[in-house]
């Protein structure tokens, strides 16, 4: 039986629409296989870990019929990567295994039942669906995924908050030294939500969301349960296992009435703060940072008596302070942002320092100071 005919370009998108979150080493072997199900010719593809699902359909040609078995992802997309573009490529069903044919090359693949396929338990009680611009939350998610926690310990800070309320959208990220905070006015009201979503998650939508200017008119549709998420957009089903447990109040954690501030290029700094990072020592990565009237400047070293000095010209006439960071911390911010200039408000050597950006209210950038 024909599973499916079609461009190579055409399978080979809507397999890695589904394929980020196949692991290639798993405790069970099927799940680093795709699920494909087939009924005329349109194609069902799903993957899933055990907390994730991902689902696409795409109309791919083959013969008529119904037909569904499980076949290893990763060598499939592999493959298909190897083959030109625009060439039709067939898959085939033969008792246990797939054909992959294109042009003149052919594949020959085991499969494993599609029956064994381990789907994920859906919630039965999602509540109401609300909509938000596909272009929206990838942008407020590009702003704050940097600052999650990888694997810490307190599992709650390996995600985003995720607070919808009336015509507000907040995500927050923090790890503990650091903390995001983006936020975007909606066009409607959307019911009060407070959830945590996994890492893994978050980098997946950031991956699969679009901001072109075709992603503007689109928006995804989410519903939440008790402890799931459900997320429609583009053709795709994305249901995900929600973060249990309480996220640290962030609205204690943002400083209000730091007296000193400074308006100053973000592109200057970003250099300045990379080219100092050459020397910082590897394990600690700290930069004392000197600001006084009319100059700001950098400095590092490292255990080898190597020394790194910036300086650039501001605008200032607050308090002189001299802060240490971790660098990394301040180039991660100053990476993901777009804008032009920024504002970086301070209160002494031990207090946070808050980065903001002049033209958008919404984004908060809190980083915790560092002994050097």
């Amino acid at each position: 039986m024909i599973v499916l005919k079609a461009a190579q370009e055409k399978v080979l998108n809507a397999l890695q629409a589904v394929s980020g979150i196949v692991e290639r080493r798993h405790t069970l072997p099927i799940l680093a296989n795709v699920l494909i199900r087939k009924n005329a010719g349109q194609v069902e593809l799903t993957t899933s870990d055990l907390e994730i699902q991902v689902r696409t359909t795409a109309e791919l040609d083959g013969d008529a019929g119904s037909f569904a078995t499980t076949v290893g992802a990763r060598k499939l997309i592999d493959i298909l990567r190897a083959l030109p573009p625009d060439q039709t490529v067939t898959l085939s069903s033969n008792q246990n295994k797939l054909t992959l044919q294109g042009g003149k090359s052919r594949f020959t693949l085991q499969t494993l039942p599609a029956d064994d396929f381990p789907l994920v338990q859906e919630a039965a009680d999602f509540g109401p669906a609300f909509s938000v611009p596909q272009k929206t939350l990838k942008s407020l998610i590009n702003q704050v995924h940097f600052a999650m926690a990888v694997h810490d310990i307190r599992y709650y800070l390996n995600g985003i908050l995720f607070v919808a309320e009336g015509k507000s959208l907040t995500l927050v990220a923090t790890d503990g030294h650091r903390l995001a905070l983006a936020q975007a006015t909606l066009d409607v009201e959307i019911p009060k939500q407070e959830v945590i979503l996994p890492r893994k998650t978050v980098l997946e939508l950031q991956r699969l969301l679009r901001d072109d200017k075709e992603a503007e008119a689109t928006a995804i549709e989410m519903r939440f349960a008790g402890n799931q998420a459900k997320f429609s957009f583009s053709g795709m089903e994305f249901v995900t296992k929600l973060v249990e447990g309480k996220f640290p109040d962030y609205n204690r954690v943002i400083p209000k009435h730091h007296k000193n501030h400074v308006t100053l290029g973000r592109a200057p700094l970003l250099s300045s703060l990379q080219r100092a990072a050459i020397l910082t020592s590897e394990k600690f990565k700290g930069v004392r940072v000197n600001i006084e009237p009319g100059t700001l400047r950098i400095a590092s070293s490292n255990a080898e008596q190597e020394e790194a000095k910036e300086e650039l010209e501001i605008d200032y006439s607050g308090d002189a302070i001299e802060i240490g960071f971790n660098v990394t911390y301040l180039m991660d911010a100053l990476a993901n942002m777009s804008q032009e200039m920024i504002k970086i408000e301070l209160q002494d050597t031990n207090s946070s320092a808050l980065i903001t950006v002049p033209e958008q209210a919404g984004f908060k950038y809190v980083v915790m100071p560092m002994r050097i």
